[in-house]
């Protein structure tokens, strides 16, 4: 069948779903095509793969896919300040700061506690799970009022049992130091159907080719990395496939699907809030041009 009419009837099944009345997205508070500022990243960190901020709030803590280093730097103009070796090369997705430790993720799924990061000799410790190397975990947040740690999942999610499942972001408890047997959250084809539909946005098919496969009727959309909004509690998470950040509140219900301009957000990889509410997103370029952060303000 060609792929044409493929998408058509892909699309035609978004239209005419129960008859729904577009409801319309809520306003979005920021204009994430449009940054307030931006600036250029050095070479040694122009593939920044996760974005924090420091529990001071006085610097960005950024990591390398490739080096096991934790960069501090300064959140007005991306100025390298700092540089913390903790482990030999590994592929690195993502780090959160949580008091005065730096959790890092490898792409296997271990996790690493850096303990007193800052210190000239931070000790390290390793938890491994479930999660491995095809689950290709990317992205974390630290979910402060439930204790916890985010963990996304670019590729498919599976729970204890090794069972598939779609998109998934798992909970890493920081008192038990475990991790959730299934995920906290789960991003399926239907749910995600279901949002763009009732939003409107079924009709849009840029959007919709963003965050659908429609010829293998699966998801597009692969978190890449995760931040908590610091006053509304919501879950903003970016996908570098399709160019996208979804947004959920605290239960995991979709609020919104934003489309980043790839003219803009070459690998949105990196994502993080200022304790005022000041999201920053960090992008890869793979055409050696560098890497970029972008600051924007609330509306």
């Amino acid at each position: 069948m060609p792929k044409f009419l493929l998408l058509g009837l892909f699309y035609a099944c978004f239209a005419f779903d129960n008859n729904p009345v577009a409801e319309g997205l809520p306003p979005f508070p920021y204009n994430v095509n449009d940054p307030d500022v931006a600036f250029n990243m050095p070479e040694e960190i122009r593939e920044i793969s996760g974005l924090s901020l420091t529990a001071n709030g006085q610097m960005l803590a950024a990591i390398n896919d490739e080096k096991g280093i934790i960069f501090l730097l300064d959140k007005s103009n991306g100025e390298v300040l700092s540089r913390i070796k903790f482990r030999e090369e590994g592929d690195y997705e993502g780090i959160e700061i949580v008091g005065n430790d730096a959790w890092v993720v490898k792409s296997n799924g271990t996790l690493y506690q850096v303990k007193n990061f800052a210190a000239q000799n931070p000790e390290v410790q390793s938890f491994k799970s479930f999660l491995n190397k095809e689950n290709d975990v990317e992205g974390l947040a630290y979910d402060r009022a439930n204790n916890r740690i985010l963990i996304g999942c670019k590729g498919k999610g599976c729970d204890h049992a090794g069972v598939p499942l779609n998109k998934a972001i798992y909970a890493f408890d920081l008192k038990s130091k475990t991790l959730s047997d299934n995920p906290t959250f789960l991003l399926t084809l239907p749910n995600l159907k279901d949002f763009m539909v009732k939003s409107g946005e079924a009709g849009n098919k840029k959007m919709m080719e963003k965050v659908f496969m429609p010829k293998e009727a699966d998801i597009k959309f692969s978190p890449s990395d995760i931040a908590i909004h610091p006053k509304t509690g919501d879950i903003y998470i970016t996908s570098a496939r399709g160019n996208s950040l979804l947004i959920l509140d605290s239960t995991g219900k979709i609020l919104n699907l934003e489309h980043l301009k790839k003219s803009v957000h070459a690998q949105p990889e990196g994502i993080c809030f200022d304790t005022d509410g000041t999201l920053f997103i960090s992008n890869e370029c793979s055409d050696g041009s560098p890497g970029k952060i972008y600051t924007f303000h609330q509306k």
